[in-house]
């Protein structure tokens, strides 16, 4: 599984105040602790970068590759400042992709000729005209036309990391559901391409010492429907060894969870119970609640 780490991120205060102050240290010195971390992409999220976004995703670029090889996803609304890191992007161990491009006409529009123009791939958003979309079905749909568009622009199947859109369990446990539900479609949709999905967004808003079980877990349920790559934060040691394969003995039982068979509780550990809860919660068979592993 490819890993993209999300900590190169403008929300982060100490890599704000970098790029404001253009202080390359604590770029450069994040770049290569995630590179150490063994990351497959360093995502660069600059925000909206409304103001100035063209010249800082530029300066952006070029720091981080003094300090590292590897590929890089350019993340932020300005289509300007996307433009200016692929100018500046020197491709050493991958193409640079474009984080994100949703179904809305006016992204595809801007967005879909650039990665084109720069062979780039890009993240094929789910995110529809009318917005978020109800179910799998109109991802499904928006997918549809995310691979439909790409490949009239030219891009490559290969090129093409399609994003469910993870959502919050605590809130939308719904569309959790449909994330996953798209997840076990995908292949017929989209053959050739690559999904992906900020793990980490499940769990935002529950108590923090409930969040890495929901990572983790739902790292694992879209392993099962074919998830090859994730956005997460570089330094989750446990996220990592999920998305190596090194849980191989709770993935299986995960699957099960999710294949419907009823798991005997009095027979393993207290550390295989609590994901199968988790794992119930997440498809959606025990309303979320935050003492769900207490009950």
């Amino acid at each position: 599984m490819l890993l993209i780490a999300e900590n190169m991120n403008v929300m982060s205060k100490k890599i704000k105040t970098a790029m404001a102050a253009r202080d390359p240290r604590p770029i450069q010195d994040l770049a290569r602790a995630e590179t150490e971390a063994g990351v497959d992409y360093i995502d660069i999220n600059l925000g909206p970068a409304r103001k100035g976004g063209p010249e800082l995703m530029e300066w952006m670029v070029r720091t981080i590759q003094e300090v590292t090889d590897i590929p890089l996803f350019l993340d932020t609304t300005n289509v300007e400042a996307i433009e200016a890191g692929l100018r500046a992007y020197e491709r050493r161990r991958g193409k640079a992709v474009i984080n994100s491009v949703s179904a809305r006409p006016e992204r595809m529009d801007a967005l879909l000729p650039l990665a084109a123009k720069y062979d780039a791939g890009i993240v094929a958003l789910l995110l529809g005209v009318e917005g978020i979309p109800r179910d799998a079905a109109e991802r499904g749909v928006n997918a549809a036309e995310l691979a439909y568009r790409a490949g009239e622009a030219g891009i490559r199947a290969e090129d093409i990391f399609f994003d469910p859109i993870v959502l919050t369990v605590n809130c939308n446990q719904d569309q959790v559901r449909g994330a996953t539900e798209f997840m076990m479609m995908f292949q017929d949709i989209a053959p050739g391409s690559k999904a992906t999905g900020g793990i980490s967004n499940v769990s935002n808003g529950a108590p923090e010492s409930l969040r890495p079980i929901l990572n983790q877990t739902y790292l694992m349920i879209l392993k099962k429907y074919g998830l090859d790559s994730a956005i997460v934060d570089a330094f989750d040691e446990e996220m990592r060894a999920v998305a190596r394969g090194e849980r191989s003995g709770l993935e299986a039982l995960v699957s099960r969870v999710m294949d419907g068979e009823d798991i005997a509780m009095d027979r393993i550990s207290r550390q295989e119970i609590d994901v199968v809860k988790t794992t119930r919660v997440l498809k959606g068979d025990i309303l979320y609640s935050d003492s769900w592993l207490e009950l």
